[in-house]
């Protein structure tokens, strides 16, 4: 679980790697530089003078627009104003468009210990890029005991006590064509303020624990196919023994909604007792809650057309 005011991080050496950037200047060691900000900074208005509202703990990236205003500048004046800048010791800087970089700031980067990068994109491609990237490094998170599937392209979270049947249909969901993401524990973070990501703890990535079996290589069994790293969540289902006398919603009119991590996503609960296929059920409300989101809501339309029947059995 997810502590309060828990802060995640990711080093700047795997940023270098999954980048490719080019080390113009490391005077520290880059897997010892943590960078636990999702934002990024073009810094403009710093180059210019003005620090309000300046994070150093942001990666900077020094555009064409940059250093076309730098070099518009007397060189003392340049120098003075990329002094200031480096001194404020941000985490790192790229240079982005490969463009050339004058020997000040090499010297200014080595002075302030500053790491001086270079990328090959251009710098709203790669500032796009960098910061998809950290909003999933860097969201926040929880751990989940569940199962995430793949179903038509949902992602299905399937949640229930132990016993009650999730690896069997996950498994059956797997030899039906679908994909497995996690079993038994699902980590589920905060991408964005709309959407959540799952995936499996790295130790037991695609492996499924059947009880009276043991532990199963999914990928192995069923080839590269069956598996899937990580998945957005679609749609949580609640898997639950049948309760003899309980009423459970049997049109489907009723929109619930299960909150992790501050968003609402739809949900329903399925009761479980021998003899209901459950990958057959999972499969048919995966793809009613795409036919949802696709504006069509086949519990709304077979109410209204009761209504209407009502309506012209009335008039008679």
């Amino acid at each position: 679980m997810e502590e309060d005011g828990e802060v995640y991080s990711v080093a700047l050496s795997e940023i270098i790697k999954e980048f490719a950037l080019e080390p113009l200047s490391i005077p520290r060691e880059p897997g010892s530089i943590l960078v636990t900000v999702p934002r990024v900074n073009r810094p403009g208005l710093q180059l210019s003078g003005f620090y309000d509202y300046y994070e150093a703990a942001r990666i900077q990236i020094i555009g064409k627009a940059e250093t076309q205003y730098l070099s518009k500048l007397p060189p003392e004046e340049r120098y003075a104003r990329l002094e200031n800048f480096y001194s404020t010791h941000p985490n790192a800087v790229v240079i982005s468009s490969s463009m050339e970089v004058d020997e000040a700031q090499m010297e200014l980067s080595r002075r302030y210990e500053v790491p001086l990068l270079r990328s090959r994109e251009r710098t709203s491609e790669f500032m796009a890029a960098l910061i998809a990237y950290l909003n999933v490094q860097l969201a926040p998170r929880l751990t989940r005991h569940g199962v995430l599937v793949e179903v038509y392209g949902e992602g299905i979270l399937l949640l229930g006590d132990s016993g009650v049947g999730k690896s069997e249909t996950a498994i059956e969901l797997v030899k039906r064509g679908h994909r497995l993401i996690a079993d038994d524990a699902v980590e589920i973070k905060r991408v964005s303020a709309k959407s959540l990501v799952g995936q499996a703890p790295e130790i037991i990535r695609h492996y499924v624990e059947l009880r009276g079996i043991g532990i199963v290589d999914v990928r192995r069994l069923f080839g590269m196919g069956a598996v899937k790293n990580s998945e957005k969540i679609d749609l949580v289902i609640n898997l639950e023994p049948w309760v003899q006398g309980k009423m459970y919603d049997r049109l489907g009119i009723d929109e619930q909604t299960t909150e992790i991590l501050g968003i609402r996503l739809p949900s329903i609960i399925i009761p479980v007792r021998p003899g209901r296929n459950l990958a057959i059920i999972i499969e048919i409300a995966a793809m009613n809650n795409r036919q949802k989101k696709m504006g069509y809501n086949t519990a709304e339309e077979f109410n209204k057309r009761i209504m209407e029947s009502m309506g012209l059995g009335g008039e008679r």
